[in-house]
């Protein structure tokens, strides 16, 4: 019984080493790519690999999902938002004065208070 799981073994390995070797598609191999056997075997290797394909690029974007929704609570992306006011100064110019406001990644208000308050009269 041992022997006969060995020899179908190495009949295996033989087969698909002699018979799916041809990596490139314009390239001929061994096997006749017209006869139904080479067809049908290369049409469902093309379909495990698609499937195996499939199947890993799932596991990879689950993992970067999960990698970014266990990031997302410590996102601390800040920008300032600067706007401009008109002021009048004590000699009667208008001026205008920038005014700094520091927002989170979707441009909403951290705070109320500016980032640069204006000076005091």
């Amino acid at each position: 019984m041992k022997s006969l799981i060995s020899l179908l073994t190495v009949g295996c390995a033989t087969g698909v080493a002699l018979l799916g070797c041809a990596s490139d598609p314009n390239r001929i191999g061994v096997t006749n790519p017209n006869h139904p056997g080479p067809a049908a075997g290369r049409a469902v290797g093309a379909g495990a690999g698609v499937v195996a394909g499939n199947v890993a690029g799932g596991v990879v974007g689950v993992g970067e999902g999960f990698a970014v929704g266990a990031s997302a609570p410590f996102n601390n992306t800040r920008r300032v938002v600067r706007t401009w006011r008109t002021e009048t100064t004590s000699d009667g110019r208008v001026i205008q004065v920038p005014v700094d406001t520091v927002v989170d990644q979707y441009g909403r208000p951290i705070s109320n208070t500016p980032a640069n308050p204006p000076a005091s009269k």
